[in-house]
């Protein structure tokens, strides 16, 4: 066995010094990848919007940008105004009548006997008559609130400025990096536009799928008498984004907003109504929806929505399944490229040895020529 060189060892030592370099550097500018990473979904997203809006008005394409995030903020602005006196309205309500459900509650034999026990009702009372007070004190630490909405929005302003220099340059930057790759260009080009489709579709997936959810959650509310059901019906849209456990939550919420009307008989109608709803989105809507867009296993999903929601929390649920989605892309380009590459290669030797003169003949001899010698 021959002991390695003293210039391979240190080749080694320098690999490993740079390895460890390079992995200290991306944990310190971790949170700028981070923002890059939600700035590049983002241009994903937009990107095709842009195209489609400049092609047929002609417009220049920041201006179309600008225009996008005027809409967004708009559209955000009229969904609280909309939506948070409705939710503070409909506590105030719960608070006011709670010892009235408590007495319906009462009438039922079986709850009225675990009530005698437990003395349920006495602390449902006690805990909605300080709702009003509980949403005081949590106006209270404004020091906090206001050093992190200082940081939200200096993010935000990052990811928006980022995201709008992407979408505007992003063919002089994607054709920058494609000269890089050679004669391997074709394929990323195609790998790129997968990824930009698997994004699109994910995203386009979801808003199909939120706004079906509100629409079909302000008829319901709209039928039980509920106030401000289009309001909630939002509530449960926004909260449908949220993969998993988004659904869930929005449908609690719903169902606290149903109790004041026609309790109990508007909440089991809910409850049933959401169920059976789940059930159509997660069998029927979903797959029509989504499509081919974004072809993710469901182990892979389960396992991607763990690790977004353990390193970004609600923000990398949303964006996990469309970054697996883009992971799996290029590591089947990879491995397409090299199953390619080895058929390339064993062709190039089956053509070799079948070109070689001991290769001509079966018998590995030269050919017998006629006549004597």
């Amino acid at each position: 066995m021959v002991a390695p060189s003293l210039t391979g060892i240190l080749r080694i030592v320098l690999i490993l010094v740079a390895c460890a370099l390079a992995l200290y550097i991306v944990y310190r500018i971790r949170g700028v990848i981070r923002l890059l990473g939600i700035s590049l979904f983002f241009s994903f997203v937009l990107f095709p919007v842009v195209d489609a809006v400049t092609v047929k008005t002609g417009a220049r394409r920041g201006l179309v940008i600008l225009a996008l995030y005027l809409i967004l903020a708009m559209l955000i602005a009229l969904i609280g105004y909309v939506v948070i006196p409705s939710l503070v309205n409909e506590l105030n309500m719960l608070s006011h009548n709670a010892p009235h459900y408590a007495e319906q509650l009462r009438n039922n034999a079986t709850f009225r006997h675990y009530d005698d026990r437990y003395h349920i009702t006495a602390k449902l009372v006690r805990d909605t008559h300080r709702l009003p007070e509980i949403l005081g004190h949590l106006a209270g630490p404004l020091k906090d609130v206001t050093v992190g909405a200082f940081s939200f929005i200096s993010q935000l302003i990052t990811v928006l400025a980022v995201t709008f220099l992407l979408t505007v340059h992003a063919r002089e930057y994607v054709e920058m990096g494609l000269r890089l790759a050679g004669r391997r260009q074709e394929r990323y080009r195609q790998m790129i536009i997968d990824i930009k489709d698997a994004i699109v579709g994910y995203t386009f997936g979801n808003i199909v799928i939120s706004v079906l959810a509100t629409i079909a959650t302000w008829i319901v509310l709209s039928i039980l008498g509920v106030p401000y059901a289009l309001a909630l019906g939002l509530v449960v849209g926004f909260f449908d984004f949220i993969p998993l456990i988004g659904a869930t939550l929005g449908a609690i919420l719903i169902a606290l907003a149903t109790l004041p009307v026609n309790f109990p008989t508007a909440t089991i109608v809910w409850i049933a109504f959401i169920i059976v709803w789940q059930r159509i989105e997660d069998y029927v809507v979903q797959p029509l929806v989504y499509g081919r867009a974004v072809k993710v296993n469901p182990l892979v999903t389960i396992v991607s929505l763990l690790v977004g929601g353990a390193l970004l929390g609600i923000l990398g649920v949303l964006l996990a399944i469309p970054t697996a989605a883009a992971i799996q892309i290029i590591l089947r380009n990879w491995w397409s490229a090299r199953t390619d590459g080895n058929t390339t290669a064993s062709d190039h030797e089956h053509d070799r040895r079948a070109s070689s003169p001991a290769g001509g003949s079966g018998s590995g001899s030269p050919p017998a020529r006629g006549g004597r010698e």
